[in-house]
């Protein structure tokens, strides 16, 4: 073959490649490299995003086609409750399913099981991006989504939890807002008056809820679920913790207390018949509405008090988004996690009133715009504290919250503290042993 002919065989093929590819479109682009996925792999033609019915999923859903549009990445987002979400994702991944490529996770709820199970992607390699910038992100926020310095989860949807007091009933009585525990107990004590069925406080009493809204008092007292790897709930710190907060809901909280998980205890607060509540700061939205509230101009708000070990609310990731370690579209699922979780979607989604983990939406006036002013403040010196988790990081969390409930509930009803959380802590021993083999 002479050379002239070579040349000419050449030019013609890469002319006939050249007009393919353009025919083509994006069937055969490939993607931009983050660090996990392969060199040959294609575009996807569709990611397969399964949530929460959550406010996020609602907030976030009528923005997909902007992600579709500037990336040509399809999304196909679905939907379930909760507990069917933990269901559906524990099967799937139980049959080896390559099908889910992202997915809403509840690091505090499930985190520790789908690590274990090999379920949640380290995604640290992806995270880098100067542009996304994870130094916006809380600490807080992203410790949640880590394990063993892996990171498993982008945070999306955070809380805290704060003290809502009747400003109105402060103001007659001229209280300030409390900055101690033990100012909490004075004041719920001064404005107690179940003759006329008002309250000095209410929280969550129920036995398996109340566990995360007592956290922050465990915290406060120096105590904690275990002190490494070994369960803690005898310890004196933890007895004295429990003490004041069945003390507190005993002798000043509502009749009906051991019942009430967050829609009762809002509720009660939310009809004037109580002084004070501690809870997260997410319910803040039941508390103001006209139709749920009686109260809503009346209600203030103020960070969770010290106690005799400082002041220590949990501040949390409720909500994180993870990616399947056996999605074959591991760079096209980054980047609908990090145009998920980018400053401007966030502030897009925080605007709707869901809060985010990013403190530059937090400081900007788009970003807190649905939230009342005095709120914000008090978010944004929670964000400098606070404990990532409001609840035991094990496995079974369920089964570990009943048994650390079972304590408050004692404690409310008046019965033997310290012999309550030494057989509640025998029972987590147990538990956390049994996790360990």
């Amino acid at each position: 073959m002479s050379m002239k002919f070579k040349s000419f065989f050449l030019a013609s093929a890469l002319a006939l490649t050249t007009a393919l590819a353009a025919c083509s479109g994006g069937d055969t682009s490939t993607e931009t490299k983050g660090g996990g996925g392969s060199k040959e792999e294609k575009k996807p033609a569709e990611l397969r995003v399964v949530g929460a019915n959550h406010p996020w999923t609602e907030a976030i859903e009528p923005l997909i086609p902007e992600f579709e549009k500037e990336t040509g990445i399809k999304v196909k987002l679905e939907k379930y409750f909760e507990d069917q979400l933990t269901q559906k994702l524990s099967t799937e991944f139980t049959s080896g399913s390559k099908s889910i490529d992202v997915y809403m996770i509840r690091p505090l709820q499930e985190g520790k099981l789908f690590n274990i199970n090999g379920w949640a992607d380290d995604i640290s390699s992806y995270t880098s991006d100067a542009e996304w910038d994870i130094k916006d992100f809380s600490p807080s926020s992203i410790d949640s989504l880590k394990a063993d310095e892996k990171m498993f989860g982008i945070p999306l949807v955070t809380e805290r939890e704060i003290l809502y007091y009747r400003k109105d009933i402060f103001e007659k009585n001229n209280l300030t807002p409390p900055k101690t525990l033990e100012e909490v107990k004075a004041v719920a004590e001064k404005l107690n008056d179940p003759k006329n069925d008002f309250y000095g406080i209410v929280s969550r009493g129920q036995r398996s809820p109340s566990v995360t809204q007592f956290s922050s008092y465990l915290y406060g007292f120096g105590g904690d679920f275990f002190v490494d790897g070994k369960a803690a709930l005898d310890t004196p710190e933890a007895i004295e913790a429990f003490k004041f907060y069945g003390s507190m809901l005993k002798d000043y909280g509502p009749p009906g207390v051991l019942n009430m998980s967050w829609p009762q205890a809002s509720g009660l607060f939310g009809q004037g018949k109580a002084a004070m509540y501690t809870d997260a700061d997410s319910i803040y939205p039941n508390l103001l509405d006209p139709a749920k509230s009686t109260v809503g101009d009346k209600v203030g708000f103020v960070e969770f008090p010290s106690g005799p070990n400082g002041q220590h609310p949990y501040n949390v990731t409720s909500w994180g988004l993870a990616m399947n370690p056996k999605s074959e579209h591991k760079d096209a699922s980054w980047e609908f996690l990090k145009w998920a979780t980018s400053k401007e979607i966030v502030g897009k989604i925080q605007s709707t009133g869901v809060p985010g983990p990013r403190q530059s939406v937090w400081d900007s006036p788009d970003g807190t715009k649905s939230f009342p002013e005095e709120l914000v403040a008090v978010i944004n010196k929670s964000n400098e504290m606070g404990k990532e988790y409001d609840r035991p990081l094990v496995i079974k969390v369920n089964e570990a919250r009943d048994i650390i409930g079972g304590v408050i509930v004692a404690a409310i009803s008046g019965k033997d503290v310290e012999k309550a959380a030494k057989d509640a802590n025998k029972q987590f021993q147990e538990l956390l042993d049994r996790e360990s083999k």
